[in-house]
């Protein structure tokens, strides 16, 4: 009897004991997840704003400005990456840059609400600052841009075949009195922008009277718009057109590098005969 109450106040205990194993681990588990997720969402938090800080960020589209490669309120994704390996802007790039000298004067601004600017401020939300602007590089340091007329677009004296990013029914070129006919000579350090709806863009032309003559300091250049994000059905790349990879673009720069090299040369045939002469004389 004593030996079967024990055995059955054995298996009880056992029982109790088995309850409290089943319980105590899920009530740990409770626990240590609702300590851990502020830690989970400072962690998500620090990502963001990393992600957003050196590689990539979501801009909006204030204006048409860009037309028809970007539309007004389209979201586009900048890589901010490349840059801090030296990278600079290219001819062709779409770029988004800080206001280099009050350009933005008498635009309208946002007022983005604490939420906003907060999801803006890690980069879950596209930017609330309203002193960048996106527009794409026509020359870098060292190009002549010219524009005649209604154009064509020259770069270094190289026509650009356009048609296939500027907005349709513009013109290459602006006539007016205002900045649209210009010959600019880019020094090194700065950009050219233009804008896709030349007729539609306050852009490097009509900023040329500011302390940068219109020119867009490389250093002012947030990063290359690489993605259209959003809306869905607008998703897709934004690649450098061809007309900026046609031959002879670069001519001008690459006389300017082979030239020193080419008279170098020739200086250095005469003494090369002089030496052989010399030579041949004292074996004799």
């Amino acid at each position: 009897m004593e030996d079967g109450s024990g055995s059955g106040s054995g298996s009880d205990g056992g029982d109790a004991s088995t309850g409290r194993s089943e319980q105590d681990p899920n009530a740990r588990k409770q626990r240590s997840f609702w300590k851990e997720l502020p830690i989970l969402i400072g962690i998500a938090l620090v990502l963001a704003l990393l992600i957003k800080t050196f590689l990539v960020q979501a801009f909006s589209i204030p204006s048409d400005s860009m037309q028809n490669t970007l539309q007004q309120g389209d979201r586009v994704l900048v890589d901010k990456l490349t840059p801090w390996f030296g990278s600079e802007p290219e001819r062709g790039e779409v770029v988004v840059f800080h206001d280099p000298d009050n350009w933005l004067a008498g635009e309208p601004t946002a007022d983005p609400n604490a939420l906003q600017t907060f999801l803006s401020w890690i980069g879950l939300m596209p930017s609330a600052e309203e002193k960048d602007l996106i527009k794409r590089v026509i020359g870098v340091g060292g190009d002549t841009v010219e524009c005649k007329g209604t154009g064509p677009l020259k770069v270094n004296g190289k026509a650009l075949n356009d048609s296939s990013f500027v907005y349709a029914g513009n013109t290459p070129c602006s006539q007016d009195d205002e900045g649209g006919q210009f010959k600019v000579k880019v020094p090194k350090g700065m950009i050219w922008v233009m804008g896709d709806h030349r007729q539609n863009s306050r852009d490097s032309r009509y900023n040329q009277a500011d302390k940068h003559h219109g020119m867009v300091p490389v250093d002012d250049v947030v990063g290359r718009a690489i993605v259209k994000a959003w809306p869905i059905n607008r998703w897709g790349t934004l690649p450098v057109p061809d007309t900026f990879d046609q031959s002879g673009l670069n001519a001008k720069a690459a006389a300017a590098v082979t030239a020193p090299g080419a008279v170098a040369l020739v200086g250095a045939v005469p003494l090369v005969l002089v030496r052989r002469r010399r030579k041949a004389s004292k074996d004799d």
